[in-house]
């Protein structure tokens, strides 16, 4: 039984009233150590980026600071979404619609942090099952990827954690890096954390090397901006965590850059 196994029937058997408690403290404990003593800080990049999303709400609560901070100098951004945001949480009133409801919060949050409609795109993959594409469905996938790289030729990319302790997470970070190798360009890669701090107990399945090439970017001027963004994604915030989605209210956002 592999690692991630053993965790997930832990966390099955422990109630949730005892482990999001146990979870807020660790994640908590593990981003003030790379705010403070594990990170470098990063300054201020004026490059054009593209963004990729698995779920509407990822690209917000990892790197909106970012991209507010961009879109306020006029720096071109765009924001891929890969799923289509269906195996969100389970809001039996509008669970027949998520899939809308979804796609206009992130155009109202984009749009918050500055980002133009004509700009966000949406692939629609089944939501939680990025791993599990047919192969002519993965082939399909990374070709979209190509074709907005080539599109946008940005000079950063930004994917979830190859580690975000999330199946779509680290399936969009595997085809995001395919897309690129494939489009053989040269780009800035940026990973940011959503549920690696959460769900990762470190030293078991966080390594001292998965925690190298932490950047540490402050967003306080635009912190105002990524909390309305946040507060846009109101069918995903009421099901999350309390202590998770505080984490995301910090004037700090941490990345971890990919050595090409």
């Amino acid at each position: 039984m592999s690692t991630k196994e053993i965790l997930k029937r832990i966390q099955k058997q422990v109630p949730s009233s005892w482990l999001y408690p146990l979870q807020n403290i660790h994640s908590s404990l593990i981003f003030r150590w790379l705010l403070y003593r594990g990170s470098k800080p990063a300054a201020f990049s004026e490059k054009s980026a593209l963004v990729f999303s698995p779920h509407q709400d990822d690209e917000t609560f990892g790197c909106g600071g970012a991209i507010a901070l961009k879109r306020e100098r006029g720096i071109p951004v765009a924001v891929v979404f890969l799923t289509d945001g269906q195996g969100g949480p389970d809001l039996d009133p509008i669970k027949h619609d998520i899939v809308q409801i979804r796609k206009q919060e992130a155009l109202k949050a984009l749009d918050i942090l500055g980002v133009e409609a004509s700009r966000i795109h949406f692939l629609d993959k089944p939501d939680g099952n990025l791993p599990d594409l047919q192969p002519e469905q993965r082939i399909e996938t990374v070709e979209q990827i190509i074709q907005l790289i080539k599109l946008y030729n940005p000079e950063e990319v930004y994917v979830p954690h190859q580690k975000d302790c999330h199946k779509d997470h680290e399936a969009t970070y595997e085809l995001v890096k395919e897309a690129i190798a494939k489009a053989g360009i040269k780009v800035d890669l940026l990973q940011y954390p959503i549920w690696m701090f959460w769900r990762a107990p470190i030293f078991i399945m966080l390594k001292l090397q998965d925690m190298a090439d932490a950047w540490c970017l402050s967003i306080t001027s635009v912190q105002n901006k990524k909390s309305q963004a946040i507060a846009s994604y109101r069918s995903q915030i009421g099901g999350l965590p309390s202590g998770f989605v505080k984490r995301f209210l910090s004037p700090y956002e941490i990345f971890f850059k990919v050595s090409q």
